[in-house]
């Protein structure tokens, strides 16, 4: 968990000239550091499926052993990720988050797994994930204590590191609650070198700029980015589509500052998927998968996938939009228009293959469609005309000339893929082409 903005879930504590700050949070995914400063694995494998929105800290197995934080929910989701068909998607990891652990370190202070509900371990169930062909995130705090009161790790951080890498832990999620924020930027990269020194590739999720913003506390991006492979900039996702659009508004108001950190190995994080939840219209799951593979997101589910519909599972097994989150140029998309009067957004995402762009016309009205137009300069494609591909459609919609304009229901988006057509400023005297590479659709 990380800080849940506009809520009054927060204790804030001042101590000398730093802050201890407690709250619930999450945060999640994926890559991997080849410097020597981080640690992790293939860029772009940052999907999967994380606990904390949809399940909290449910402890009481035996009120409710279905949905407790348990070995059970972990292994249950693991074997639905396999057979609804997710992992073939691209969905790996399976990500514990708060309240897994005892309420106490072991006699040489070693982290351990509550005995009742995790009674086999959590190398056991990393094996179980392994075997599987998936893999394991586990949670840490780098404070004194987690989020929910859990052993923390800032007086363990070589033990624990250690411990995660000898369980075949593969993701680490470090929160920051009850830590001073000024100190972070210490702390956070002290882990790293922690978890490097390991020798195993653990991918870092980091919860470090997400306690700052929060304290006024200007982020040094530049450095998180040589430290992490994924952070954490805002409060965590609740299951609404307020909430859902209280984040992407701070992520297209701020995108200016946050684009320049992100690219492969190392990604914003504007939190975990609640499609299949209970909050979101269909359109409104749409609109949540389409802007997270524009911004490069993360893809981590939280929901249950033993009891999802299959309108939600179709949209998080849509391939062609998992394939624009992880298009290999690895750049974030943006923001490029947003109007107050009509409520209507345009964002765009470079893409890898012949100067494509995916394109997402947004409607925030909550009575009509709306018609949305996007010009093809203002989203760049530089040619006079494109191919228009409907990504949720599955469907070619034909050639555009200039400009692509489509009817969006009311909270919802439609996405397309934009590849430009060559014209005669696109080829050199020998007839070559250039930049794109489609003569026609």
């Amino acid at each position: 968990m990380s800080p849940i903005f506009g809520t009054n879930f927060f204790n804030v504590t001042a101590r000398g000239a730093g802050y201890t700050v407690t709250w619930p949070e999450c945060s999640r995914r994926f890559t991997f550091v080849t410097t020597e400063d981080r640690n992790g694995e293939d860029p772009g494998d940052e999907v999967g499926w994380m606990s904390w929105e949809r399940f909290r800290c449910v402890t009481d197995c035996d009120k409710d052993p279905r949905n407790c934080i348990s070995e059970r929910l972990y292994m249950e989701m693991a074997d639905a990720m396999v057979y609804g068909g997710y992992s073939g998607a691209g969905y790996q990891y399976v990500c514990i988050d708060d309240c897994w652990t005892a309420m106490n370190r072991t006699k040489d202070g070693h982290l351990q797994a509550d005995p009742k509900r995790f009674p086999s371990g959590i190398k056991r169930l990393a094996d179980y994930m392994h075997a599987r062909g998936l893999k394991l995130g586990i949670y840490a705090d780098y404070g004194t204590k987690t989020c929910a009161g859990y052993p923390g790790s800032i007086k363990h951080i070589k033990k624990d590191a250690q411990t995660f890498a000898d369980w075949g832990v593969d993701y680490l999620k470090l929160d920051g609650c009850y830590a001073n924020s000024k100190q972070m930027d210490k702390g956070y990269p002290k882990f790293a070198r922690a978890l490097n020194k390991t020798g195993r590739p653990i991918v870092y999720s980091c919860s470090w700029p997400a306690y700052q913003v929060y304290m006024n506390i200007t982020p040094n991006y530049k450095k998180i980015a040589k430290h992490c492979n994924l952070w954490r900039n805002y409060g965590d996702i609740q299951d609404s589509f307020q909430s859902l659009v209280d984040i992407f508004n701070w992520y297209g108001d701020l995108q200016d500052d946050l684009i320049p950190a992100a690219g492969k190995g190392h990604w914003n994080d504007p939190d975990m998927l609640i499609i299949g939840n209970f909050g979101l219209s269909y359109e409104q799951s749409k609109l949540q998968f389409a802007l997270w593979a524009i911004m490069a997101s993360p893809l981590l589910m939280s929901n249950d996938l033993r009891d999802i519909d299959s309108r939600s599972r179709d949209i998080l097994l849509n391939t062609e939009i998992i394939a624009v989150n992880q298009d290999k140029l690895g750049k974030q998309g943006k923001r490029v228009a947003k109007s107050n009067v009509s409520f209507t957004e345009i964002w765009t995402r470079p893409l890898s293959d012949c100067d494509s762009v995916a394109l997402v016309l947004l409607s925030l009205r909550s009575d009509l469609p709306s018609n949305v137009e996007a010009s093809f300069s203002d989203v760049g494609i530089s040619t006079k005309r494109a191919c228009v591909r409907d990504l949720f459609a599955h469907q070619q919609l034909g050639m555009y000339k200039k400009s692509f304009t489509a009817k969006v229901n009311p909270s919802g988006v439609v996405m397309v893929k934009l590849t430009p057509i060559c014209d005669d400023k696109h080829t050199d005297k020998k007839g070559s082409r250039k930049r794109c590479c489609v003569t026609s659709c």
